[in-house]
């Protein structure tokens, strides 16, 4: 079978909703790299072939990549695909120009032309996450999570995700309960797992990210400790039952449910969120505050915010 090395040039914006896009499609791998660092290679696109130079793209930007099985259903996939991304200026998300493309590559190259991308990563003072194919000799301080990013986005490499390690770090203590909301990958509660949380669950409204999630947790052993099941946000969760929730996800999400998150959170219990670029800050900010938390920190990182806010003691 052929595949295909399906390409997006977007924004650092934009990265994470254009890789949950691709992720939903099917794709077998994505992989993020600064369009620089790209060589001369023919692509694809429209059906009609063109030269690829990175000379042509301007500095800023990421171009993100994909892998896609070249059967019947391809070039149907692919333009439902494009159609999403360009979508995402409906939600105010900046893609950029948004350009899209595709090599073919050989049935033999695909499944590992992806992982040269992903490395151990230090992303807290304890927490490192480690690729599946890759050896590493962990320090005696050092907690190691295992993730296969070849099955969902939040690898633990993008900055918004990096944040909210860090913030869970600082908060989560021995025996919270945690609830992470849009769970992705299941990194933030594998994170909050190895910090000591008792009580995690995990919820994605997406059953790819749901699927995903139960395979991170049975590599590093934790699928007895973690509860991981579809749902919409925080419909229907009981009140007051987390010490902390949690949720990376796009600001424009973010705001639809912090009064559901206030009604979840335990009093003096925490409500952390990122995902959310610098220019939306003042709106996650507001709706945050309405819903009765008081905003405790923000932390910054190449453009994105995370927001600790807590939750008044009565």
């Amino acid at each position: 079978m052929k595949w295909a090395e399906f390409f997006v040039h977007t924004t650092q914006e934009a990265v994470e909703p254009v890789s949950n896009i691709l992720h939903e499609a099917g794709a077998a791998g994505v992989a993020i790299e600064d369009p620089k660092d790209l060589v001369t290679e023919w692509s694809v696109k429209f059906g009609e072939v063109y030269e690829l130079n990175p000379d042509d793209y301007p500095e800023e930007g990421v171009m993100v990549k994909a892998y896609f099985p070249m059967n019947d259903q391809f070039h149907k996939t692919i333009a439902e695909v494009e159609d999403k991304i360009q979508g995402l200026v409906t939600f105010d998300i900046n893609i950029g120009n948004g350009t899209t493309g595709y090599v073919e590559v050989n049935d033999d190259d695909w499944a590992n032309a992806w992982k040269k991308y992903y490395h151990p990563v230090n992303v807290t003072d304890q927490i490192v996450i480690v690729p599946t194919w890759e050896d590493y000799e962990k320090k005696e301080h050092e907690m190691i999570i295992e993730l296969d990013p070849g099955m969902a986005f939040g690898t633990g490499t993008h900055p918004t995700t990096i944040l909210s390690l860090q913030a869970i770090e600082k908060i989560v203590k021995k025996g919270d309960a945690v609830i992470d909301v849009g769970t992705g990958s299941g990194v933030l509660a594998l994170a909050a797992w190895k910090l000591g949380a008792h009580t995690i669950h995990a919820y994605d409204l997406d059953d790819v990210a749901v699927t995903s999630a139960r395979e991170n947790f049975k590599l590093n052993n934790a699928e007895s400790a973690i509860n991981i099941a579809q749902n919409d946000l925080l419909t229907g969760i009981q009140a007051h039952t987390a010490d902390l929730v949690v949720a990376n996800i796009l600001a424009e999400v973010i705001v639809t449910f912090t009064e559901d998150a206030y009604r979840v959170v335990k009093p003096g219990g925490t409500f952390i969120t990122s995902g959310i670029i610098e220019r939306k800050e003042q709106l996650v900010k507001e709706s945050i505050e309405q819903a009765g938390f008081m905003i405790d920190s923000i932390q910054r990182q190449e453009g994105w915010i995370a927001i600790i806010a807590k939750k008044p003691s009565e």
